[in-house]
This record gives structure tokens, sequence and C-alpha cells, in this order.
């Protein structure tokens, strides 16, 4: 384990062990700043050593691999696991809009959509996932002092992924091409025949059906299925399960395409790409996982690793929601209850957890970040560190390459 060191001015220095970090305290001569990861900034005046250290992000659509190493060990390391709910959350707020819109707005003659976005726009869930690794380096940077930031890079041919004959003038036909929209290409793809009854229920009129949610999974042809109004209207009320698997489409390979290079130019970092870090780890004979990955961007070789932290992306706060116009009654639950707000890390029967649930009547809900619950009542608690938009949990140790 090690304690992180802020100088007088909050800047970060190189990391001291945690006796060092007591002798510090019991004198008087610094004090706690952070819990977790454990943090002590000193109260007097001192320009301390520093040495190199590179940073390695392992960049991702769902999880983040941090390791921070010097020439001896490593120093800092972390695995972040990002939010999945911005798509749900935005398709949500934009139909409130639009019925909102409908019933206070009066009549508004229709324009021209001649507005346009600015340039480097990138749709919202893209947008926050870039804004959440930024924001995770910039954690790191305010622990240790970094001097080097290494990012894995990747492009994607999404239409090569497709077809991988395509070249040429195949790139600028795709697959829809002489289809008028794309409820006539599924019916042609899956050939005019349900493909659930694959049409035993002699049911002659087809529907398309979207296998995920529209909200979410949105119009792709991959998210769309034939069916027979029978067929669907079974699946419509719960009678009936489809066994088809979902399309997550190619989310994780956009981002890294639109995003990952955008992430460079933030940070001033320097690229690599993943079949270096792949033939790096499986010579080191690394398991793979975002921190073993992380660790080899980071130059990892023989240094000593240490267990890490395993961090969890929430948000901030739930909606604000009002009753009538210009109300001042909310309708959801008071920010704090019983002096506890949701995420607070608290202490019950020796056992660090967070906050998932409360109840007015005194009955809260804890969690770990690997999804276990248990109930308590707010009497047992003990708070120790304010609810945060990441949530910090130490890890088990991680074994060295040999």
């Amino acid at each position: 384990m090690l304690v992180y060191v802020l100088n007088k001015h909050g800047l970060p220095l190189m990391p001291c062990s945690p006796r060092k970090a007591r002798v510090l305290l019991k004198e008087g001569r610094a004090k706690v700043v952070k819990r977790t990861p454990f943090t002590i900034q000193l109260l007097y005046g001192s320009s301390g050593y520093k040495q190199p250290i590179k940073l390695g992000v392992d960049s991702g659509y769902q999880n983040i691999g941090l390791s921070a190493t010097t020439a001896k060990k490593e120093v800092f390391s972390a695995e972040v696991k990002l939010r999945k709910d911005i798509v749900e959350l935005n398709s949500e707020r934009r139909s409130f809009r639009r019925a909102r819109r409908g019933r206070k707005t009066r009549y508004r003659k229709a324009r021209f959509q001649n507005r346009r976005k600015k340039e480097g726009w990138l749709a919202p869930s893209i947008q926050h996932k870039l804004d959440s690794h930024y924001k995770a380096i910039l954690m790191v940077e305010g622990l240790l002092p970094i001097t080097e930031v290494v990012i894995e890079v990747a492009n994607f041919d999404i239409q090569k992924i497709k077809n991988p004959a395509i070249a040429g003038k195949g790139y600028q036909e795709g697959e829809q091409m002489g289809f008028w929209n794309v409820r006539e290409y599924v019916l042609y793809r899956d050939a005019h025949i349900c493909q659930h009854c694959k049409g035993k229920t002699k049911d002659k009129v087809l529907e398309v059906h979207h296998i995920e949610t529209r909200r979410t999974g949105g119009n792709r042809p991959d998210n769309l299925i034939t069916l027979c109004s029978t067929c669907h209207n079974k699946v419509s009320t719960g009678k009936l399960k489809l066994k088809v698997k979902v399309s997550n489409g190619f989310k994780q390979e956009a981002f890294m395409s639109m995003a990952r290079w955008r992430l460079v130019d933030m940070v001033g970092a320097l690229p690599t790409y993943g079949y270096i870090t792949k033939h790096q780890r499986i010579g080191k004979g690394l398991e793979k996982s975002h921190i073993n990955d992380a660790f080899i961007i980071a130059g990892g070789d023989t240094q000593e690793r240490i267990a890490g932290y395993n961090i969890q992306q929430v948000r901030k706060c739930n909606r604000k929601l009002y009753k009538g116009i210009r109300s001042h009654i909310k309708n959801t639950a008071p920010r704090f209850v019983h002096g506890f707000q949701r995420y607070d890390k608290v202490s019950y029967q020796d056992m660090e957890c967070f906050i998932a649930g409360r109840r007015v009547s005194g009955g809260f809900v804890l969690s770990l970040l690997d999804g276990s619950r248990v109930r308590a009542s707010y009497k047992k608690l003990q708070l120790l560190e304010s609810a945060n938009t990441f949530l910090v949990e130490r890890r088990e140790p991680v074994s060295s390459p040999a």
C-alpha cells in the first residue's frame, strides 16, 4: 500500500510508505485530505524529490484501465467502470421534452432546419465517454506527478467488419442500396417470413419488431426482425419470448475510432496500439485484463505490482421533477435522509460499503461495487466519505510478471 502526498500548495509529490505518513500525521506536519486513495497534504514547504512516472491508459467503451509506473515499481493501478445509462436517459429526456412542448407551447410556424452543429461535435453518449476518460486521467494526475501519458488507440473499418470483401465503390453503396426504407430492406433480408414461427400461424400480415427497445437500440437493421402479426402481439404482451441474440451494433468500435485520437490530443499523450500491447502482455505471461494492459502500456516490465482500486462511475443526482408549472413541490426524495445521501461511503460492521437506497423509516440498502447488497439501519452507519461520481474501493493484489 502507498500513501499519496500533496505539497503545501496541493500539487502532487512522490508517494510515501504508510509508516512515514503516520509519523508526519503524528507530528502535525501533514493532514489527511482523502481517504480512498489515502492522501495526505504537507503543512510545511517542501520542493519534494520527483521521479519520472509514466501513466498507461487502456481506454474502452465500458471500462478504463489505469496504471502508473516508475523504473522500479507500480505506484497506481485502477479499473474504472463507466456508466451505461446515458443513451436511455437521453431518450427519456427527449420524449418528455417533446410531450411537454406539445402540451404547453402554442403553435409555431415551421422553420428551415438550417442550424449547424459546432465543429468537432460528438453524440452526447460518445462525448460523455470522452469526458469520463479525461476526468479519470486528471484524477491520477492530481495524485502523482505524471511526466508522460500513453494511450492505446485504434481505428476500425466498420464496413470491412460487416463485409470483408468490400472495396472501392462498395463503400458508397451500402447494404440498403436500392431499398426505399429500412423496413423494406428488413423484410427482404428475412425473405418475407416470420422469423419465429416460420409461417406456421398462416398469418399473412408481417410487421417489423425492435429486438431491443428503440430508445437504446435505434432503427438499425441489426436491431429489427420480421414477425407475423400473431407472434408480434404475443411478444408485445409478454406471452412469447424471442430466442434472438441482441446485437450491440458497433458502439465500441465507433467510440474507439472517433474519440480515442481526440483524447490523445486533449491530454497531449503518446499513442500506442493494441497489437503491441497484446504481444508484450503474452510475452510477460499476464492474463488479459484492463489493468494488466494498462501496466504494459505504461512500460511495465519487472516492476513490483500493487493491489490498486476498483472505481465505479455513477450519476451525480437524479433529475428533479416538479408537480405542476412553477411549483416548488418536489416530486423526488430529499437529497439527505437522516444525514446521509445516496452513494455516501459508510462503515457497517467493519465493512466499507456505499449507500444504494434510503428510506425515511430508517432502513438503508448498502452495496459493494461487486453488486452484493445488505440492509441496515441508519443508526448503525458511520460516514467515511461523502458521495462522489467515482466510487473507489481497494481491490485484491495482483501477481507481478515473471
